[in-house]
């Protein structure tokens, strides 16, 4: 969803003390610094294996940078070339119905539901047969904007405009094949297949049939139409596809009395989304748990196009940004997740299992037992998860948890007791299964310090932060450590800029409000970046030019700036083949316009990628990016 400054949720107004709070602040000035005493000690092993120029590894970054950019298109280094595949709108490949895109976005509801959705977001490729040149994209669609989705827009809202908004959401799983020299998607193919906000999911978990997922229309709790704002995702050892359920809250309405439990997730009088004036469900004045069956964890089967898709409740309800896994040494699951809101949560998931050999069938039940923690980050370098389970402290039903189901529904209550560390917009996560160590990108938050707002702390260190930054850190042991220790991987920022909370202390290329985030088999981590409409080409900003994505090396802490966007979009997502020559990523929004719609008046106002067409409309899409020698890319 849109992340300007104005819209994004800030709902968090318990009482658990920060962390500058609690701590000695002088024991967080080496956070300041960058990587002081503390940081040295830990990482030692890791720095000193490359401390020598010419002694080390080769070079892993072999592209040469390219410019910041703010036209309207998108570039990729020297040697490389990129194609466009599986825009929005673009059928899907039902062997049973195709129909084709219109330019106008005159397309009905009927066809948009057998069409790539709207705002492409998290990917991942998924070989068949362990091939790099055949197989699955499963991807995110995070939202809509309605001003490009319909002929006259928001104008004369109807049923249809809902269905047809309903339909561009979700995800979407279509087969593409390396042939004739290109990729191209493969159509029809009996793998397609849309998930949209009016698609069965099966509920499983502690959550699973409880009192508060109980409607009218479902009195079991047990089976929700839909999926909202799906957008980061991750790829199980067992092969499925884990997509996080973020900014739900927007597209109910809450009238006139919306209890303290509703505003501390967020919902507001009015949504974003109009829907509830044709779909009563999303009024929780009148249907308030349906409110409750959205910000799981969902995950899907690719490979298994009539599988039922299943919320996760075992991982707990939140603004899911998305869904990492790690695998610990004796072989269970360690989902972590971050919510991608102002002040909210870090978490992670242990399964009581491990995991089965014989793929998603066999691993059905994996995510519905295990134990949930939240993150609390200390001011001397270490950490601590805390276990979300009923009855451990606070989390009693005198202080309003009845039972599991309770407490993972109301996960945000419940962390808020335990005294998690409210962080800067956690989003995108990366695993260094290697190192057993994490990368978390902070996008931002412009309210850190402000009037009534938390102020600094150590894992959070700057106020106004709209730059962003990326947290690491090493669990203790495995990855179902209770304690970790941690540092701040770099501090996203520009340092011709005159505040000293916006200059960062980047080596190489700039970049500011990081988002996506992927760790190449290579060990090289890619950052996608996130920047506003709202804030781009100006102050601060001025700068970096359009979003942008950059490769890190962790070695010698250089980035390079390998690709840059069309006007106005985000760009996400990103999946490599097995073989690492191929690089599937998304482009989001391009034209996204300050507030929150565009003008159907004028669709290409602020960009017209990737078609340029005359009287068209932008379109979020796919990108497939190579080498031109078919090289591994980034080498």
């Amino acid at each position: 969803m849109a992340k300007d400054f104005d819209s994004m949720e800030d709902s968090n107004r318990s009482a658990n003390p920060s962390i500058h709070q609690v701590c000695d602040p002088a024991r967080r000035v080496w956070v300041q610094g960058g990587l002081g005493a503390l940081a040295a000690g830990l990482w030692a092993p890791w720095l000193s294996g490359c401390a020598s120029a010419g002694k080390g590894p080769a070079p892993l970054l072999g592209f040469a940078s390219v410019p910041v950019s703010d036209k309207d298109t998108l570039v990729v280094p020297q040697g490389y070339e990129a194609l466009v595949i599986a825009a929005w709108g673009e059928p899907i490949g039902m062997p049973s119905r195709m129909p084709a895109w219109k330019p106008d976005a005159s397309n009905s509801a009927a066809d948009q539901a057998v069409q790539m959705g709207m705002h492409h977001d998290g990917i991942h490729y998924f070989p068949i047969d362990g091939s790099s040149t055949r197989g699955l994209l499963a991807m995110n669609h995070e939202y809509t904007d309605d001003g490009l989705l319909h002929p006259d827009g928001m104008k004369n809202w109807s049923a249809e405009k809902t269905a047809k908004s309903q339909a561009a959401h979700g995800m979407s799983v279509v087969e593409v094949q390396f042939r004739d020299g290109r990729w191209q998607m493969v159509r029809p193919s009996n793998y397609a297949r849309r998930y949209t906000a009016t698609t069965p999911f099966r509920v499983r978990g502690p959550a699973a049939g409880h009192a508060l997922m109980q409607t009218t229309a479902d009195p079991s709790g047990r089976l929700v139409l839909g999926t909202l704002n799906n957008c980061a995702s991750g790829m199980t050892p067992w092969g499925t596809y884990l997509s996080g359920e973020e900014n739900w809250a927007f597209y109910f309405n809450g009238g006139d009395r919306i209890t303290p439990d509703q505003q501390r997730w967020g919902l507001r009088k009015a949504g974003l989304y109009p829907w509830a004036s044709t779909d009563e469900r999303f009024d929780a004045a009148k249907h308030p748990n349906e409110f409750h069956r959205f910000g799981w964890v969902v995950e899907i089967d690719p490979m298994d196009p009539i599988g039922a898709p299943v919320k996760r409740t075992a991982l707990g309800r939140a603004a899911h940004e998305g869904a990492w896994v790690a695998v610990t040494q004796d072989q269970r699951a360690v989902v972590y997740s971050g919510e991608d809101a102002r002040f909210e949560y870090i978490y992670k998931f242990v399964s009581r299992d491990k995991i089965s050999p014989g793929g998603a069938q066999a691993n059905r039940e994996l995510l519905d037992h295990g134990t949930l923690y939240v993150a609390r980050f200390d001011a001397d370098g270490t950490g601590r998860w805390l276990p979300l389970v009923h009855g451990h402290g606070p989390l009693t039903a005198a202080n309003g948890f009845a039972d599991q189901g309770a407490v993972l529904i109301r996960s945000r209550q419940a962390s808020d007791l335990l005294g998690a560390t409210k962080m800067d917009r956690p989003e995108w996560l990366a695993i260094d299964p290697a190192r057993r160590e994490v990368y978390c990108t902070l996008t931002n938050n412009s309210q850190r310090g402000g009037k009534d707002r938390p102020g600094v702390d150590a894992a959070n260190p700057r106020a106004n932060n709209v730059m962003g930054n990326i947290i690491r850190w090493a669990e203790s042991g495995d990855f179902d450590a209770l304690t970790m220790r941690w540092d701040h991987l770099v501090m996203g920022g520009d340092p011709a800029n005159e505040r000293a909370e916006a200059k960062g202390n980047i080596r190489g290329d700039i970049f500011a409000c990081p988002d996506g985030l992927m760790l190449d088999a290579r060990g090289v981590l890619w950052v996608q970046t996130d920047m506003h409409a709202t804030q781009m080409y100006q102050g601060e900003m001025k700068g970096f030019g359009n979003n942008q994505m950059l490769a890190l090396d962790r070695t010698t802490g250089e980035a390079r700036r390998f690709l840059t966007g069309p006007v106005n979009c985000e760009v996400t997502g990103a999946t490599l083949t097995p073989d690492g020559r191929t690089l599937f990523i998304n482009i989001q929004h391009p034209g996204e316009t300050p507030s929150d719609r565009s003008d159907p008046a004028e669709p290409a106002k602020y960009s017209n990628w990737p078609d340029y067409q005359a009287g068209g409309r932008p379109r979020s899409a796919t990108v497939v990016i190579r080498r031109k020698d078919g090289g591994p890319i980034g080498t």
